[in-house]
């Protein structure tokens, strides 16, 4: 491992049909939808284990005892932790707060970003590394993809409107405001939408990851 006293967070909930990518349910069917939330999560775990750049958590809610998370742990040698807290900011920090008593720095994402390659994890922890204080994965939709601390700063989880466009640039201006030196990397995007899934399926190539759930035209 290159960074073996880092950690990577990933950040998922159970796959509950009905609970994950409800916006993709009109598309692809509540149980359709679960399935490929179960699909790009197995990538990001895939991903993360062939990098080898540090030891993984995988952050559950509600909790760690859904069967998925348990055939994740033995398929990867994961770490399974229990996300705590009412909103997404309360999550990520409660995670990065105790990771980052026990280690130096520690990036956090999500676990269905499939713009996400070894190459912006590796950059995320290089920059870690070298002395940034943070670095974030902007997102098409205003958000990011990806956040990376070196130390516990919880203004930049409080008071956020999670999943408008307007997450990234609050971030950035607490960022400068605590005055933190942070870097950035090219911009992602996350499947949540319909328009998502085309850009999805031009990006695989019709792959295994989704052999069953995308046909191989989308409108």
């Amino acid at each position: 491992m290159r960074f073996p006293q880092a950690r990577l967070l990933i950040f998922t909930k159970a796959p509950t049909p009905g609970q994950v990518k409800t916006r993709l349910a009109g598309k692809l069917g509540r149980i359709g939808a679960a399935k490929l939330y179960q699909r790009l999560l197995r990538r990001t775990l895939h991903l993360a284990s062939h990098a080898s750049l540090c030891p993984v958590q995988l952050w559950c809610a509600p909790d760690t005892r859904h069967g998925f998370f348990q055939r994740c742990c033995r398929d990867y040698g994961i770490e399974l932790r229990r996300q705590q807290g009412a909103d997404l900011g309360q999550r990520m920090q409660h995670a990065l707060n105790i990771v980052l008593r026990q280690t130096p720095y520690a990036v956090l994402i999500g676990g269905d970003c499939p713009s996400l390659e070894e190459m912006e994890l590796r950059a995320a922890f290089t920059a870690l590394a070298t002395g940034y204080d943070a670095v974030l994965g902007p997102a098409a939709d205003g958000g990011y993809v990806l956040i990376g601390l070196r130390r516990p700063n919880g203004a930049l989880f409080r008071q956020i409107a999670w999943g408008s466009s307007t997450v990234l640039a609050t971030t950035r201006r607490r960022l400068r405001r605590a005055g933190l030196d942070w870097v950035e990397l090219p911009p992602g995007w996350d499947v949540d939408r319909p328009a998502d899934l085309r850009r999805l399926n031009r990006l695989l190539g019709n792959a295994s990851l989704l052999p069953n759930l995308l046909p191989s035209r989308l409108p």
